[in-house]
């Protein structure tokens, strides 16, 4: 169960990352539009599991891949927001949030 303080620190890191992207994302990522749908704290504030959705969806494998090679840049950035209000800058661990395109298939089976 998530307490108070991790949902902030939740909310906080998903509103700085979400701006990253959109200003770096151009740059660092080419033709892709990246989300951030939701980020995990660890209890220790240590370690953020932060779930992206990749838009197109095509090469996105090779597209979060480009992002975990950027984790350092990206959490020097985060650093740099968010360095009043946290301690310690937590290490990012970057996963593809895939429930578009489940929901997105459920919606074309049931159409056929």
């Amino acid at each position: 169960m998530e307490g108070t303080r991790l949902q902030k620190v939740s909310r906080l890191l998903q509103k700085e990352l979400g701006e990253i992207f959109q200003r770096e994302g151009a740059v660092r990522f080419p033709a892709k539009m990246i989300t951030v749908t939701q980020v995990r704290v660890s209890p220790d504030l240590g370690v953020a599991k932060v779930y992206v959705s990749i838009f197109p969806s095509t090469d996105s494998n090779k597209t979060i891949e480009l992002i975990r090679e950027s984790a350092r840049f990206l959490r020097g950035e985060l650093g740099k927001r968010v360095r009043h209000q946290l301690r310690v800058i937590p290490e990012l661990i970057f996963y593809v949030d895939d429930s578009l395109d489940y929901i997105e298939n459920i919606d074309r089976l049931l159409k056929e």
